[in-house]
């Protein structure tokens, strides 16, 4: 039913939380997990000068690099527990808007269901905040399975 799962994640408790469900439902499914990290250039531009981010772009500073290896910590620990588990994994780390490009990835891909966390703010936290979650279920046309948070993650 499912031969992929697309579980983002952001290296937070809550994508920790989609990641069992993801990964229970690939033992399941004999399906592989494809682990997706996007870094942010939206949020990246809006806190740096243009001059910052020119120098980004051209190579010169390394900020980039620190959220990168980030990134990579992030999606190699989801590719670790797979194989603990004996789920095959895919690893990528991608640039842009988050919620555009799951989604993306999941067409491009061929994904048959995505496996997301979602913090359940309400209110002015919401408003304020956004959530991807809730951008991908809007955006994208595959499956998306929202885990909760947990009670002792804010």
């Amino acid at each position: 039913m499912y031969e992929t799962i697309l579980v983002p994640t952001d290296g937070s408790k809550v994508a920790e939380h989609a990641v069992d469900h993801a990964l229970d439902l690939a033992e399941t499914y004999g399906a592989t997990i494809h682990t997706l990290y996007v870094v942010d250039t939206d949020a990246m531009e809006m806190s740096l000068s243009s001059e910052q981010v020119d120098r980004i772009d051209d190579g010169e500073l390394g900020q980039f690099d620190e959220i990168e290896e980030f990134a990579e910590r992030a999606t190699r620990s989801v590719a670790e527990r797979a194989a603990e588990r004996g789920v095959d994994v895919v690893e990528r780390v991608v640039s842009g808007n988050p919620h555009q490009s799951i989604a993306d990835y999941a067409e491009e891909h061929g994904v048959g269901m995505i496996v997301m966390g979602s913090h359940g703010r309400s209110g002015i936290r919401r408003a304020l905040l956004g959530s991807v979650t809730e951008r991908v279920l809007r955006t994208t046309t595959v499956p998306v399975l929202v885990v909760d948070a947990g009670e002792d993650d804010d």
